[in-house]
């Protein structure tokens, strides 16, 4: 990374056993406490590798393989890192141009990317599965009592990544973390302050990809379930897609967060989905 940390991204690059032609590089960004195995990332990867494509599946910082060599730790807004990643590409991979493909927390920090970047983003394309794209509600929504598991699970897991190998915390930060009783105090009281947010509030607020959604300008899909359990469809339904003829909303009656499972086949549909949208990169336009 270029912030002077020394921090380094570790991730997996796969070439196809039988290379299609002309077809772009990609990319996988994975959600939160995951990382270049998390089964959602593999699926894809090994079905799009069955069509020809190169796949390259990072780890963020400061998770996964990551984790050792990383002193910081990724947060949503974080998309210098990604912005990093691709300026660091070697060209024999990226000739063909570049596709980003990111799962729920790593959907919420691609769509922020590309609307910083507007038309100056160096991707073909890119797709969204199941991302947080008003974090705010999201928070809301995970405290719901349907979801205890889960967000104790998911708070498990980031305390467990902040506090782990590489990790340069102070004597303070890391009870902070351990004391945070769910993700969103775990947010306000550790990752605002490292990073220069208000709170986790502000955090949220200055990091929603919905605020930045309205000035991609690279043909993404953003697909999400009704049925997600964590992740509220409200606001994809209350969004203006036709004001940004760039992005294709696939909103899903079933799906479930990141699963999208049918009863024909043990693959998840939505990496057919994956697939449909990457024939069509010729053919499509804002």
């Amino acid at each position: 990374m270029a912030d002077r940390t020394g921090d380094i991204l570790l991730g997996m690059l796969d070439r196809p056993a039988k290379p299609a032609e002309a077809r772009p590089l990609v990319v996988f960004i994975h959600g939160m406490t995951g990382c270049e195995d998390s089964v959602y990332v593999l699926s894809a990867a090994r079905h799009l590798l069955g069509c020809g494509y190169t796949t390259l599946r990072i780890n963020v910082r400061g998770a996964g393989p990551s984790r050792p060599y990383c002193s910081e730790i990724y947060h949503a807004g974080r998309t210098a890192d990604f912005r990093r990643v691709l300026e660091q590409l070697p060209e024999d991979l990226t000739a063909h141009g570049i596709v980003a493909i990111g799962y729920s927390l790593g959907g919420a920090m691609l769509l922020k990317y590309l609307g910083e970047e507007g038309a100056f983003a160096p991707l073909r394309a890119a797709a969204s599965i199941c991302a947080p794209i008003d974090l705010i509600a999201t928070a809301r929504h995970m405290m719901r009592p349907r979801n205890r598991l889960y967000h104790a699970y998911l708070l498990n897991g980031v305390k467990a990544e902040t506090l782990g190998e590489g990790a340069r915390l102070t004597a303070e930060e890391r009870t902070v973390v351990r004391r945070a009783r769910t993700v969103q105090e775990y947010d306000d009281t550790f990752i605002a302050p490292r990073y220069g947010y208000r709170g986790a509030l502000d955090y949220y607020e200055l990091c929603a990809p919905r605020n930045y959604m309205p000035e991609i300008r690279v043909p993404t899909m953003v697909l999400a379930a009704h049925d997600d359990p964590w992740i509220p469809i409200a606001h994809y339904k209350d969004f203006k897609w036709g004001d940004n003829p760039w992005l294709l909303p696939v909103l899903t009656p079933t799906g479930g967060h990141v699963g999208f499972h049918g009863d024909a086949s043990n693959r998840p549909w939505c990496d057919v989905a994956l697939e449909k949208f990457l024939e069509r990169l010729d053919t499509m336009a804002g």
